[in-house]
């Protein structure tokens, strides 16, 4: 599901792919408006299915983070509000998520973007992030 849902650098928000064409990306935006656009091969775009987060131990896909705050808020929107919290209270909501996060290298921009994006998520309909675990085993019957 989050390989189709896409970050535009230099837009806001996030974005569905709708289309592809011949030299460009027909998206549309998760907001309310359900604005289509069209997105060219100089915009810098990346799947959601594609992002990490790192770790002490290496990278977690941003799918497990996703769903591991939608476990802790019950699929509703995040109980922090990124604009008024502080650094540090960012920083023990964001360990509650993922402890062992790499402190060194997971900035707290990029926490309020995950939180951002998580939000996006959850108005759009989206609750369920981590689906592979499911088709795993239904691989391995």
């Amino acid at each position: 599901m989050l390989e189709t849902v896409l970050a535009i650098a230099g837009k806001p928000g996030l974005y569905r792919l709708v289309s592809r064409g011949n030299k460009n990306l027909i998206v549309e935006s998760l907001d309310a408006a359900k604005k289509r656009t069209p997105i060219f091969g100089t915009d810098k775009v990346i799947s959601l299915g594609d992002i990490a987060m790192y770790t002490e131990g290496g990278e977690v896909a941003l799918k497990k983070v996703l769903q591991s705050v939608a476990n802790k808020e019950n699929a509703q929107i995040a109980s922090i509000d990124i604009k008024k919290a502080t650094k540090d209270e960012l920083s023990a909501y964001f360990a509650e998520i993922l402890p062992e996060y790499d402190r060194d290298r997971v900035y707290i921009t990029d926490i309020k973007k995950l939180i951002s994006w998580y939000n996006i998520l959850i108005q759009a309909g989206i609750t369920e992030f981590d689906t592979t675990e499911g088709e795993e085993t239904d691989a391995a019957e």
